[in-house]
């Protein structure tokens, strides 16, 4: 699945002359490994720093530049560029490039082909903070935007003048989830609030000791990226969060609000704030439970650290147990969706959680076949009127395929 992401999708990268050009190579390659075609159309200018031989080679596709326009096959001209794209990503693009796209100027290949382009354009700028916060520039942008143009704005970085200030072009990772995100989009999650929890909560014991569990988080991020991919407003409720390379090219993009958190209480807490703040909005929130929840906490926390000699041979540790979340929210206004890691007895009692916490949907996954921490998983996706098993693969195919069902469960309700 995330070699075939964008499997059949069509991306023409626009290079136009900045030292940032060398961004564009793993920009390709990132669209590449998610089975992208990639096509480029270089200025004259962009030419000075990289040779097009280049993204010949990495493409497969003959690049399209001033020598090489050719009318004869209809196929390597900017009218048949610009018939052949889904999504034009002009990365970088410099204030010279900015501003005749603003003005509908077509004096080199890269702004005829933008300007001969019908689907959606992306344009992520690189330039001195000077040029870039210039007015002319500046009203540029925005008049693009208001046409229907993305912007990824630049980012804080030492510039080629030599001064650490906004103008860099962004990271390569986040130009490729945004762009993935405007080709994957769908409707019914666009702009619809989705709330995700993961990882394992901790309770504390002493200033320095807390009981938690195994769980990463993985599947809570592999969750929150799909989600974000098809257009939700994501938060992602998590422990110790380590952002980890998800599908192997990307981490989670910044769109994504993450809130970090430790124990029950906090995640509680999170996740009763966010629903009360987004459960007005025009389409239902969901929420996807998949943290580690510890059932129990100690009794009393202990000042300062523990000393072995102070508690000798034996140490008794009291526990309480903690509120259930999942059944003290009120879900008239929420899809939620639960998780469920079980031994012995998994489906039945995968079934009683259902009822019991009136959840729209649980997902089932066993210790057996899918330990806790790994890349992997193998889940059950049970409502009140099927079950859906889905093959072991991993947790970003498990997360694409979970969301597609999850859809299911109110399309056409809000």
């Amino acid at each position: 699945m995330e070699t075939s992401l964008l499997k059949g999708k069509k991306i023409l990268l626009a290079l136009s002359g900045s030292i940032a050009i060398y961004k564009s190579i793993a920009i390709m390659q990132l669209f590449k490994k998610m089975g992208a075609s990639v096509r480029v159309v270089m200025t004259k200018e962009a030419q000075k720093f990289i040779n097009p031989l280049l993204f010949e080679a990495l493409s497969g596709f003959e690049v399209l530049h001033k020598n090489s326009e050719s009318w004869a096959l209809q196929n390597n001209n900017h009218i048949s560029f610009a018939r052949w794209a889904d999504i034009m990503l002009i990365a970088p693009a410099t204030a010279n490039t900015i501003s005749k796209l603003c003005y509908g100027m077509a004096d080199n290949l890269l702004l005829s082909t933008a300007l001969a382009f019908e689907g959606k354009r992306i344009i992520a700028p690189a330039a001195n903070t000077a040029m870039y916060y210039a007015k002319p520039i500046q009203e540029a942008l925005h008049i693009l935007q208001q046409r229907g143009d993305l912007l990824i704005p630049p980012i804080s970085k030492e510039l080629a003048c030599k001064i650490k200030d906004i103008g860099a072009l962004e990271t390569p990772e986040e130009i490729v989830s945004q762009s993935a995100r405007v080709i994957l989009k769908e409707d019914f999650w666009d702009n619809r609030t989705v709330i995700i929890t993961g990882g394992g909560s901790q309770e504390q014991i002493d200033s320095v000791r807390f009981l938690s569990n195994f769980s990463s988080g993985k599947m809570a991020q592999n969750l929150a990226l799909a989600l974000y991919l098809k257009g939700a407003d994501v938060h992602l409720i998590i422990s110790q969060y380590a952002p980890y390379t998800l599908l192997h090219t990307i981490a989670i993009p910044k769109a994504i609000t993450i809130h970090k958190v430790h124990n029950a209480y906090s995640y509680q807490e999170c996740i009763h704030a966010l629903i009360c703040s987004h459960a007005k909005g025009t389409k239902m929130p969901y929420l996807f439970m998949a943290a580690a929840i510890s059932d129990y906490r100690p009794e009393s926390i202990y000042a300062g650290k523990l000393k072995k000699e102070d508690m000798g041979d034996e140490f008794h540790l009291k526990l309480i147990k903690n509120d259930d979340i999942l059944g003290s929210i009120d879900k008239e206004k929420i899809c939620t969706i639960g998780f469920k890691l079980e031994e012995k007895n998994a489906l039945e009692n995968a079934k009683k959680a259902l009822y019991a916490k009136k959840l729209d949907a649980i997902c089932l996954n066993t210790l057996q076949s899918n330990p806790l921490g790994t890349d992997e998983n193998e889940i059950c996706f049970i409502t009140t009127k099927d079950i859906y098993t889905f093959t072991k693969s991993s947790k970003f195919t498990q997360s694409m395929q979970i969301i597609q069902q999850a859809a299911l469960l109110k399309k056409g309700l809000s």
